[in-house]
């Protein structure tokens, strides 16, 4: 997996991580150097009574101490403010990635794997990248210099630091190739938790009413035991590995004092020097089992350094041109020609052959049953999605060719499920047009019968709503998303079943009020009431992803079994004359 991406910011970034590297160095050497100091204390120093010698290299032993915390310091802050910001740009690049995704990509990746990717993933990184510039870099270089120095006091003695080393560097590749795929897995699993828990908030008034508590238990733990079991796995592979490295290492130490004992005592070696012998195996044992750590610290990284690399490598299937159209003046005449569309990964399509028009300032109602493509259908226009097959065009223009965030501009949607921001109910309306004055918001409350019941709060406008219009009911959430797609001025308005919480008087009020307001304005309405369709210009009806039927209510009336038959379900047979 390609995780080229990290370039930017290691380029970004790289004089901070030297500064950070060249403290460690200067740290660690300090460290490798207080045991050599220290043999020579005790051999020099103690073994003749020289006390003058003793203060004067403990005095230095002493300044090397307060010279390394200073080091210390400087390195930590580096590297924490070093870290940060990386892990801040890195989140900050992978969400504008994600909100350029069209809905397919979205719909590959899955919205909480994205969630998790965004922030554990991230966070993964992050702590590595902190780690480098504090331990994770000073571990081999303390290793490596605790073998240097050693040689430089005994080769021979040595020789057991170079018989442990080739040991326990094949523990940690074996420990390496373990645990990666396990580290893997974990974050996948962890996927699956986040999405079982955003369901379960999501749904959560339905768990409720239903009385699901223990199916969502079940459904909870069975996820939750499996990323339990898949890290205590991985927790497994770590406990076996450290303590084998701090054997091999144990018993190198062990092998030092045996022998240094024995020279010792034919006078081969100082005392001192086997001192200096011991703690150098002991920076060898730390650095060896923080170097383990690192490296599951490492594996986990990579791991997550790939999940993001994927999401960067992901190629967004809404191609942009190079030099779109500038969309302006629009009329907002419509137009589909033989479009085809399926969804991700799905080999049947949901829409087959789609052809109609509609012209500037007409109305156009579509209806069919549940699942026929209604919604999908008009997801094409905006280029949430993009056809397979065909073309849409715009006032003659193919919507491919059109600058997409200009398209967008002129296009106005009621989604059919309402989302509102948390903030007042001035923020969410004004969502539409960030320069509207609180004139222009109560403009369009009234035409989306909405002004009432909003100054009904003791705030007014300036009522704070919860996360997601939680304190609002279904109706007057869908008349503010009315009032927030109005004040944009769309040229092409989409209603997909907007009015569907509301009571049939308050819907005829705000049919009353768009017309007035909308009279240049191309509407799409989607409704699953016949009485909300049957005054457009044009109406269609869709069955299983095709046009059955399209013109105006009594030609479909004529020509149109599935109209009728959805015509007479709702209003009964003898309702034939019903809005005629």
């Amino acid at each position: 997996m390609n995780i080229s991406y990290l370039g930017k910011y290691i380029k970004k970034y790289k004089k901070q991580f030297l500064i950070a590297l060249t403290f460690i160095i200067l740290e660690t050497t300090g460290d490798l150097i207080q045991p050599t100091i220290m043999s020579k204390i005790i051999d020099n120093g103690v073994k003749r009574g020289d006390m003058n010698y003793v203060f004067k290299l403990g005095g230095l032993m002493f300044f090397m101490t307060a010279l390394g915390a200073t080091f210390a310091v400087i390195r930590n802050i580096v590297s924490s403010k070093v870290s940060q910001s990386f892990g801040a740009d890195l989140r900050e690049d992978l969400y504008i990635k994600i909100q350029g995704f069209s809905f397919d990509n979205i719909d590959g990746f899955q919205d909480a794997s994205l969630i998790t990717r965004l922030t554990n993933d991230v966070n993964q990184i992050q702590n590595f990248s902190h780690g480098m510039m504090r331990i994770f870099v000073k571990a081999p270089v303390l290793g490596i210099g605790s073998v240097i120095m050693a040689f430089l006091l005994n080769p021979k003695m040595a020789l057991i630091l170079l018989g442990v080393v080739p040991i326990v560097v094949i523990i940690i590749s074996l420990n390496l190739k373990v645990s990666y795929p396990i580290f893997t897995k974990i974050q996948k699993s962890l996927d699956r938790v986040n999405g079982v828990m955003r369901e379960y908030l999501a749904g959560i008034r339905v768990v409720k009413a239903f009385n699901r508590f223990e199916y969502e238990k079940i459904r909870f733990r069975k996820v939750n035991d499996d990323l339990k079991d898949i890290t205590l796995k991985g927790m497994r592979v770590v406990a076996v590995f450290n303590p084998v490295v701090t054997l091999v290492v144990n018993i190198g130490i062990v092998l030092v004092l045996w022998f240094g004992g024995l020279r010792v005592n034919s006078g081969q070696m100082e005392v001192g020097k086997i001192m200096a012998f011991v703690n150098y195996m002991t920076q060898v044992l730390f650095s060896l089992i923080m170097m383990t750590r690192i490296l599951n610290i490492f594996i986990r990284a990579r791991a997550s350094a790939e999940r993001i690399g994927e999401v960067f490598e992901a190629e967004n299937t809404i191609t942009v041109k190079e030099n779109p159209i500038i969309f302006n003046n629009v009329k907002g005449r419509l137009e589909f020609e033989n479009v085809y569309f399926k969804y991700y990964s799905s080999s049947r399509y949901v829409l087959e052959d789609i052809n109609f028009f509609i012209n500037p300032g007409e109305t156009l109602a579509i209806i069919g049953s549940t699942g026929s493509g209604k919604s999908t259908l008009i997801n094409l226009i905006p280029r949430f999605y993009d056809v397979d097959k065909g073309k849409i065009k715009i006032d003659g223009m193919d919507v491919k060719d059109i600058d997409i965030s200009d398209l967008r501009e002129k296009v106005g949607i009621v989604p059919q499920k309402v989302l509102l921001f948390t903030g007042t109910i001035k923020d969410n309306i004004r969502w539409g047009d960030e320069n509207a004055t609180i004139e222009d918001i109560e403009k369009v409350a009234k035409i989306a019968n909405a002004h009432d019941f909003i100054l009904s709060f003791n705030e007014g406008y300036n009522t704070y709503l919860g996360q997601g219009g939680v304190n609002l009911s279904g109706g007057q959430k869908q008349r503010i998303s009315i009032a927030r797609a109005l004040i944009k001025k769309p040229s092409i308005l989409i209603l997909d079943d907007s009015t569907s919480a509301v009571d049939l008087i308050t819907e005829r009020k705000i049919r009353q009020g768009l017309k007035e307001y909308l009279k240049d304005t191309t509407t799409i309405l989607i409704a699953q009431r016949i009485t909300s369709v049957m005054d457009a210009d044009k109406i269609l009806v869709l069955d299983r992803g095709k046009i059955v039927g399209q013109g105006a209510h009594q030609e479909l009336m004529r020509n149109c079994e599935v109209y009728k038959d959805i015509y007479y379900s709702q209003l009964g047979k003898g309702a034939e004359d019903f809005g005629s």
